[in-house]
């Protein structure tokens, strides 16, 4: 060996340890995006002028320092009372049009930069299924909403339970024939892109794209087939087959969204939390969720609703406290997992788009306010996510960013991180 290959082979032993403790204290970024389609009454969320609480709010007094909430945000042309759910992390406009076509979700562009080094680039995870527009917010780049895993059972072996060798083979024999399939598909394809015209082309370039995409899974998919899958403490769950049991289901969900980032068998999730069509097992609710919803401000109605929303939070703030006492290298779980909690509907009883309830935790961001904008002449949602885009791309800094504004913009009431005044 001569002596230049020595001191390279030497040098990279010596890097190793270093790095090892490097990437020990640097555990990944996350994030994890939770819509609420239905939303939630404003009147309860909203804190009044110069407050940083409410009554919802309240639910989560023990987390207040952890998360920030925000008023008169929403998405631009996003329209279409309940069609605007599907538009939740994308901002594609007007969703109620034959002619909508979706576009890329926050969360599938997250995952195009950090998911890379997970068993699953981002996981799409819903309470229930097929009741609306909104069971998945994830959307590929070609504008296809992405299903979601609705079963526990089958998420947590997706996650942690090892197939037989047998059950290896035929998953391999499928990932196979969807390559093969794919080859077929994309011959005859590149054959009619020869004889379309303009308009027909765009379209097929479109369909190459979802290939493309589809093409990657399967390359993912191939080299974590044989890798082994991550232990966990927590026990086989069974489904609960009551769609009324709400809380329930949301509770093991959030168990299930926790251990998958815990494990880093992924960094992105979304998760739709539905109750739609549903009677919720919740003390003194005795109608269907939607029709609450429509309250007319009815009382016994409105009363209804705030009991589910209300259980709804409750087990949200639990979910935080979870993410808060997972202890890892430098800190929580929570510390380095953005959460979005929020909604496409700023009131659903007028069906309306605009004023979205939001509300922000974890992540690394300084949190304990309460951001208000115009709440008619609303600020683009779009800026929030680009402000969380830049802090996942940040290196962690001993003063962490707060989601609100710098000094100056402060003195001047407007939010540089949010309005992109600076």
């Amino acid at each position: 060996m001569n002596r230049r290959d020595f001191l390279f082979a030497a040098g990279a032993c010596l890097a190793l340890p270093a790095l090892a403790k490097a990437a020990e204290k640097a555990p990944p970024k996350r994030l994890l995006a939770i819509h609420v389609p239905l939303g939630m009454m404003p009147a309860f969320f909203f804190p009044k002028a110069g407050e940083t609480s409410s009554p919802y709010l309240d639910l989560l007094a023990k987390q207040r320092d952890q998360f920030t909430t925000f008023a008169g945000l929403s998405h631009p042309g996003v329209d279409g009372n309940h069609h605007a759910g599907q538009c939740f992390l994308s901002g594609a406009p007007h969703p109620g049009q034959p002619s909508f076509r979706n576009s890329l979700s926050l969360d599938q562009l997250v995952a195009d930069k950090i998911g890379e080094d997970t068993r699953f680039a981002s996981l799409a995870v819903a309470v229930r299924q097929g009741e609306h527009y909104a069971d998945s917010v994830a959307v590929s780049r070609s504008g296809v909403i992405l299903p979601a895993e609705a079963s526990a059972e089958r998420l947590y072996r997706k996650l942690f339970v090892a197939g037989t060798p047998e059950e290896k083979a035929a998953t391999m024999r499928r990932i196979q024939a969807g390559g093969s399939v794919l080859d077929l598909i994309l011959d005859k394809a590149k054959r009619l892109e020869k004889s379309s015209d303009p308009q027909d082309r765009a379209r097929l370039d479109q369909y190459f794209q979802s290939v493309r995409e589809l093409e990657g899974r399967l390359e993912r998919s191939i080299a974590w087939e044989n890798r082994p899958k991550p232990k966990v403490d927590y026990p086989m769950p069974k489904d609960i087959a009551d769609a009324n049991e709400v809380v329930a289901r949301s509770r093991l969900m959030f168990d299930l969204v926790r251990l998958a980032l815990q494990t880093d068998s992924t960094r992105v999730v979304t998760l739709s939390l539905s109750t739609f069509s549903v009677v919720p097992h919740v003390p003194g609710v005795k109608n269907e969720t939607h029709g609450l919803t429509h309250h007319g401000n009815e009382p016994d109605k409105i009363a209804e609703l705030r009991k589910i929303e209300e259980a709804q939070l409750a087990v949200f703030g639990e979910m935080l406290s979870s993410f808060r006492d997972t202890r890892e290298t430098g800190g929580s779980l929570l510390d380095r997992t953005q959460i979005l909690y929020g909604s496409c509907l700023g009131n659903a009883n007028s069906h309306s788009n605009q004023n979205l309830p939001l509300i922000l935790a974890g992540g690394g961001f300084r949190h304990g306010q309460h951001l208000s904008f115009d709440t008619v002449n609303n600020t683009p949602l779009a800026n929030l996510y680009v402000s969380m885009l830049q802090t996942l791309a940040s290196r962690p800094t001993s003063s962490p960013p707060a989601p609100g504004p710098c000094a100056d913009c402060a003195a001047n009431e407007r939010d540089c991180r949010v309005a992109g005044t600076c």
